[in-house]
């Protein structure tokens, strides 16, 4: 894990605006000076910085909760490689759409991913692509059966009570919605919703304005569809952020082997810690997924020790992440490819979907 130094950790003031951020993804500099008790004017010039220098962004989410908490198809994978050769396997996963998470722990020769597949399939990637690669040396995979947490919903705790009541949004609407073509989140949206949500992807904060210039469509029109999927929850916002950058530069995955009688309501503990950012129940002997925030090693061993007391857990495995390979690139942007090169053979080679 690389050193992170006092000064590139974030002040309180902007760790507690990114918190807000992570509430409400187009919060208005009005709004957030109210709730937080700044002046409208530093919330501004904060927000500037922070897109300006890129330390913060705030996008669609890629992934949202699939109804019921179900899994809409995805892996989580562990892979062992020849020491020497992880930079290559990592370079070869990034350059993959079907990716979206990639994470080296401090093992060295250890990557954990997750990949998107459909439920139940022989995906390729598994069974024929990183089996034949002679640079890996094992391979787990864990198909993801229920969603407790998911990285989109993690908030940082630094926010008061009362301050995280103002900025949570309202139970959402689940009233009409145009159902012309498949949406996003299970839901069908129409051509306007869809070019909006197409548009906010990348930046979720473009103003009204703005997108009515990038779609086409009157401001008024762009505002009242824009209020509507809010409401309806189905706008979807994930702050992107180096957690290092707001003091907690230690991540650490969970492997939990847990009694079936127990995985519901751990999985539902884990989800509610405020340190964990995502949690899962999988297939496999660990059938409870982790991952977790700290802002140093003690906090990580009081949570192993004290916090996962109690919980039913029978064994529980604890990798610590030396390197984010991949956490929700710039979307929209093609993904350059990359080759993994086999002992003995060309160097052409290459570890890609299909």
């Amino acid at each position: 894990m690389a050193h992170v130094s006092a000064d590139s950790v974030l002040s309180l003031t902007d760790q507690r605006l990114v918190a807000a951020l992570q509430w409400d993804g187009r919060l208005t500099a009005e709004r957030a000076a109210q709730v937080l008790d700044l002046s409208p004017a530093t919330v501004r010039r904060r927000l500037h910085a922070f897109s300006a220098d890129g330390t913060v962004r705030v996008v669609i989410s890629p992934v949202a909760r699939p109804r019921n908490g179900g899994s809409a198809g995805a892996l989580f994978l562990r892979i062992r490689v020849l020491r020497g050769k992880l930079d290559t396997i990592v370079a070869a996963l990034a350059a993959r759409e079907d990716i979206p998470f990639i994470d080296v722990t401090t093992s060295g020769d250890e990557i954990f991913a997750v990949a998107r597949t459909e439920p139940g399939s022989r995906d390729p990637l598994v069974f024929r692509q990183l089996p034949s690669t002679q640079a890996v040396t094992s391979l787990e995979s864990a198909t993801i059966l229920h969603v407790f947490r998911l990285t989109s919903e993690w908030r940082h705790a630094v926010l008061t009570p009362a301050e995280r009541a103002a900025l949570s949004p309202a139970v959402p609407d689940p009233g009409p919605a145009p159902s012309k073509s498949p949406g996003p989140y299970g839901v069908d949206t129409d051509p306007l919703e869809q070019s909006l949500i197409d548009a906010l992807t990348p930046d979720a904060r473009l103003s009204a304005a703005a997108l009515a210039t990038h779609t086409g469509h009157p401001e008024t029109t762009v505002r009242r569809r824009i209020a509507q999927l809010s409401a309806q929850g189905r706008l979807v916002t994930q702050v992107l952020v180096d957690p290092r950058r707001i003091g907690l530069p230690i991540e650490a995955k969970l492997l939990l082997h847990v009694p079936p009688g127990h995985l519901a309501a751990t999985g539902q503990a884990l989800a509610d810690h405020p340190s964990v950012h995502g949690a899962f129940a999988t297939s496999g002997p660990s059938n409870l997924h982790a991952a977790a925030y700290f802002p140093d090693l003690p906090a990580l061993y009081g949570f192993l020790s004290r916090d996962l007391a109690g919980l039913g857990i029978a064994h529980v495995e604890t990798a610590i992440v030396s390197r984010a390979a991949k956490r929700t690139p710039p979307l929209g942007l093609p993904q350059p490819s990359a080759t993994v090169t086999r002992p003995g053979q060309p160097a052409r080679a290459r570890l890609r979907k299909g």
